[in-house]
């Protein structure tokens, strides 16, 4: 069996690459998968490879997770997908886009075709370079344990803003209160109130003691 090995670099992240081994039978849902063992993401976002030509224009796409308007427009499925038949170059590249939502762009590039090993399981991973760049709107939270020490008081001390549906649910079961616009905007109103209020009560108060002057 022929051992395809991959180079996946991050578009915008030179100094960041892995080099995965995978069979040529395998798919490209299993190379998905395998991308994101290096990388720490979670894997079941909205993803696709593209076919690429040698100047990395796109052509044909392979799709996991994709919306309904891909599925009526028969996208090809990364797992009914082999490699195979998809390499037509020796140096095939693939454009691969991970989380349509908030995108990071690879390289894939085909770089050596090996001889199985046997004992070896497949996808492997032959080389890593580089940190994986922390997701778009990555917030650590800490386990639910530590939730009364004193390392968590940040954040309630901070105005945290979640900026995704999942964080909002994290951060809801967490009971953390999360300020937003129109807290702010209900806060700046209620002060508003407050002072007109009390200057109000004032010019009262200086009106009535100026009119008892006048009796006088």
């Amino acid at each position: 069996m022929a051992i395809y090995r991959f180079k996946i670099s991050f578009e915008d992240y030179d100094d960041v690459s892995r080099e995965i081994d995978i069979r040529s039978n395998q798919t490209f849902e299993d190379l998905h998968h395998a991308i994101h063992r290096t990388t720490g993401y979670n894997s079941e976002q909205s993803s696709s490879f593209f076919v690429c030509n040698d100047q990395w224009i796109k052509a044909e796409e392979i799709a996991y997770l994709p919306t309904q308007r891909k599925v009526e427009q028969r996208v090809a499925l990364m797992s009914n997908s082999k490699l195979s038949g998809f390499i037509d170059d020796p140096h095939q590249k693939f454009y691969y886009t991970y989380n349509f939502d908030r995108p990071y762009d690879f390289h894939v590039e085909l770089i050596k075709i090996l001889d199985e090993e046997k004992g070896k399981e497949y996808p492997f991973i032959a080389k890593t370079i580089g940190e994986a760049p922390k997701p778009l709107g990555f917030v650590p939270i800490p386990p639910v344990e530590d939730l009364d020490s004193e390392n968590f008081d940040f954040l309630h001390e901070a105005d945290y803003e979640a900026e995704t549906t999942e964080e909002m649910e994290v951060v809801e079961d967490l009971g953390l209160e999360v300020t937003d616009e129109e807290e702010h905007k209900d806060a700046e109103e209620d002060e508003s109130d407050e002072f007109l209020d009390e200057f109000s009560d004032n010019e009262n108060y200086e009106s009535d003691d100026y009119s008892n002057k006048e009796d006088y």
